[in-house]
C-alpha cells in the first residue's frame, strides 16, 4: 500500500498533461522541441521531460530558456537548451550535429517555432510576410531535414508539426501564417509518405484558439474580441495549453504507432461551426406548406 501511495504522489507532481500517460512513456528518448521555452512548446517540453525523455529546447532567444531549465534542474530532468534561428539552414544543421554528438540520437522532433500577428494582406510588408514564412515553413523543413537524417539512419523517429485550422479554411488577417501553415500541412503528408519506409511517423496537430500570452497579445488583444471568438466555439471556451499538449503527447506516444500523415484538430468544434446555418439549441422545424 505504501508503494501505491508513493506512485500516486509521484504522478501528482507531474505536469498536468503528463498525468494522463505512463510515467516512463518516453524513457530513453531524445526529444528536440523548437520554440520549446514558451507557450505550448514549454508545456510539451515539461511533459516530455517528466515522462522520461532527454529534452533539448531550441529558441532564438536565450531569455526563453530560463523557465524550463530552472524547473529541469529542480526536478532532475535531463535537459538543455540551444540558441537557434530555425530560418538559417546552416545553424539548424550545426544544432543537429551538436545534439547527435552530445546524445547520440534523436527520437522525437516537435516543430513548434512560429510567428504570427494580425495584419490585412494589402498592408503586409514583404519583410513581415517573409519573416513568418521563414520561421514556420522554412524552419519546419530545415529542422525536419537535419534532424530527420539521423532518424533515417536509425530506422525510427517521430515528428510532430504544429499547424492551425485556418491552413485549410483561411482567416482574415493572417495571410502569411495561413500560407505557411498550409505549407507545413502539405509537408507533413509528404514526409509521412516519403519517410514511412524508414520507420518515421510524421503527424501534425491543429489547435484552435487556446490561452497563451502570445495569442492574447497578437490575436485577441481585448476581451471584446476574445468573447466574440469564444461565442463561435461550440464548446463555449478556449482550450488551455495543457489540453492541447495532452493530444500532442498522444501523437508522439506508442499509442499512435499506426498513425502517420494525419492532422489532429483540437478546436472545440470551431471549424464545425464555421458553416452552421443555425445557432446551437435553436428549435428547428420543417417549414409547413400552405394549403391552397
Amino acid at each position: 500500500m505504501a508503494d501505491l501511495g508513493h506512485a500516486v504522489a509521484a504522478t501528482d507532481e507531474l505536469p498536468e498533461p503528463a498525468r494522463f500517460f505512463a510515467p516512463d512513456m518516453f524513457a530513453g528518448d531524445v526529444a528536440v522541441v523548437t520554440g520549446g521555452g514558451t507557450g505550448l512548446g514549454l508545456e510539451l517540453s515539461r511533459s516530455l521531460a517528466a515522462l522520461g525523455a532527454t529534452v533539448v529546447i531550441a529558441s532564438r532567444s536565450a531569455e526563453h530558456h530560463g523557465v524550463f531549465l530552472e524547473e529541469a534542474g529542480q526536478r532532475g530532468w535531463n535537459a538543455h537548451a540551444l540558441e537557434l534561428d530555425v530560418r538559417e539552414p546552416d545553424l539548424v544543421h550545426a544544432a543537429a550535429r551538436e545534439v547527435l554528438e552530445r546524445h547520440g540520437k534523436v527520437d522525437v522532433l516537435v516543430n513548434n517555432a512560429a510567428g504570427n500577428f494580425v495584419c490585412p494582406a494589402e498592408k503586409m510588408s514583404p519583410r513581415a510576410w517573409r519573416a513568418v514564412l521563414g520561421i514556420v515553413l522554412d524552419g519546419t523543413f530545415y529542422c525536419s531535414r537535419s534532424f530527420g537524417k539521423p532518424m533515417i539512419a536509425a530506422g525510427s523517429g517521430r515528428i510532430l508539426n504544429v499547424v492551425a485550422t485556418y491552413a485549410w479554411t483561411g482567416m482574415p488577417g493572417v495571410a502569411h501564417s495561413a500560407s505557411a501553415k498550409a505549407g507545413v500541412w502539405a509537408l507533413t503528408k509528404t514526409l509521412a509518405a516519403e519517410w514511412a519506409p524508414h520507420g518515421i511517423r510524421v503527424n501534425a496537430i491543429a489547435p484552435g484558439p487556446f490561452e497563451s500570452d502570445g495569442a492574447r497579445a497578437n490575436l485577441w488583444p481585448d476581451e471584446e474580441t476574445a468573447e466574440r471568438i469564444r461565442k463561435k466555439i461550440p464548446l463555449g471556451r478556449f482550450a488551455t495549453r495543457e489540453e492541447v499538449a495532452r493530444h500532442a503527447l498522444y501523437l508522439l506516444s506508442p499509442a499512435s504507432d499506426y498513425l502517420t500523415g494525419e492532422t489532429l484538430v483540437v478546436d472545440g468544434g470551431l471549424t464545425l461551426a464555421a458553416g452552421r446555418m443555425w445557432e446551437p439549441g435553436a428549435e428547428l422545424e420543417r417549414p409547413r406548406r400552405k394549403r391552397s
